[in-house]
């Protein structure tokens, strides 16, 4: 009923920039906050951003003043912009979005399959 569609990661050198967008499709009645999480091999998994839908922002410590979050409303979509990249960046990031659905009452959390972000030269 609902998908989330991650795009944008990749393999990028130290220093580098990447954009990872995700649009959330289906019978949707509404989203809260949408987020994007990232799980780096032999670790949990960790919020990196989330974002509220009146733009209230949230960074953990090690992105904030590299990474910027933002979201389009109208399309569903979030963003995450990542520049100075570092090797430590290096995970699966996944978005997750607080939705409800048409057929719904409550709001629940949804994911994305995850995209693969690689920092290294």
């Amino acid at each position: 009923q609902v998908q989330l569609v991650e795009s944008g990661g990749g393999l990028v050198q130290p220093g580098g920039s990447l954009r990872l967008s995700c649009a959330a499709s289906g019978m949707i009645f509404g989203i809260n906050t949408m987020g994007w999480y990232r799980q780096a091999p032999g670790k949990q998994r960790e919020l990196v951003a989330d974002i509220t839908y009146g733009s209230t922002t949230n960074y953990v410590d090690s992105v904030k003043g590299r990474f910027t979050i933002s979201r389009d409303n109208a399309k569903n979509t979030v963003y995450l912009q990542m520049n100075s990249l570092k090797p430590e960046d290096t995970a699966v990031y996944y978005c997750n979005a607080e939705l409800r659905l048409i057929s719904g009452i409550y709001y629940q959390n949804y994911w994305g399959q995850g995209t693969q972000v690689t920092v290294s030269s």
